[in-house]
């Protein structure tokens, strides 16, 4: 089958301006177009305009007959893809031997397009190209959930730990994670944030009402006995597995979201 014209039966589409040469029209391209579209073609429906950069198909011309060149200079043609079916009824509106031979040609195309074996090969190609998208993504993912793993393992253990740290030793944490900051400044950035009680008295650096309702805290008692008799209450502050988790994950996000702002 001599290859009359080019076919993109992905898009169902081909060259109006190819579709001219072929049919060897004598009136220029322009013209010729115009004059078909009163016959009742739709754009948008039965033809779309385009230049010819936008008919380069990954480095390839989909069309390859199609001039670089204008006819009247150096600018790039405007051209138009049209369906496969306006296609035919232009063939059939010229009553040449050449819109015959066209015709038929797209007829032909068609009919072995749509051959068992075609459709099989295309819907084979079709799952190929899904499945190597799954597997890109699933790669991606896998990266990802290696990179997380040693975070979730660490959230997990310490959310679900009845052990109950120090707040300086929470810093030390905080610090093993890529966060420059030690006990004075944990302690400070807690009373800023709203965590710590900054009255001065005898609550300061005491967990706030909202900071033990959610849980970020436990107060230690102990009782001192002195020499004389007397005793009094020592209170420590110590955060629990859940309050660990919270606030790693409030400084680890900081740093990520800073990071990402500087990229």
């Amino acid at each position: 089958m001599n290859n009359l014209i080019a076919v993109d039966f992905d898009t169902q589409m081909v060259s109006a301006r190819e579709l001219h040469e072929s049919l060897k029209i004598k009136s220029n391209f322009t013209t010729w177009f115009k004059r078909m579209c009163e016959y009742g073609f739709t754009e948008g429906i039965d033809f779309n305009p385009l230049t010819n950069e936008q008919v380069q198909k990954e480095g390839i011309d989909f069309f390859p007959k199609m001039e670089k060149t204008s006819e009247t200079g150096g600018r790039p043609q405007t051209d138009y893809n049209i369906s496969v079916d306006m296609a035919k009824q232009i063939c059939m509106i010229q009553r040449t031997p050449e819109g015959k031979a066209v015709r038929q040609y797209l007829i032909d195309l068609e009919k072995t397009w749509n051959t068992p074996e075609q459709v099989m090969a295309r819907a084979l190609r079709m799952a190929d190209m899904t499945i190597n998208k799954l597997k890109e993504h699933n790669t991606q993912l896998l990266e990802d959930n290696q990179m997380m793993k040693p975070k979730a393992v660490f959230a997990d253990a310490v959310s679900t730990s009845d052990t109950c740290i120090l707040i300086g030793e929470l810093a030390k944490i905080i610090k093993q994670n890529g966060i420059d900051i030690g006990q004075n400044r944990l302690f400070t950035w807690m009373r800023n944030k709203g965590y710590l009680i900054s009255r001065k008295g005898t609550d300061y650096n005491m967990p706030t009402q909202r900071a033990i309702e959610m849980k970020l805290f436990k107060i230690k008692e102990t009782v001192i006995a002195h020499s004389d008799g007397s005793t009094r209450i020592s209170k420590t502050v110590k955060v629990t597995g859940k309050g660990q988790q919270y606030f790693i994950n409030k400084f680890l996000c900081t740093q990520e979201c800073r990071q990402s702002a500087e990229a």
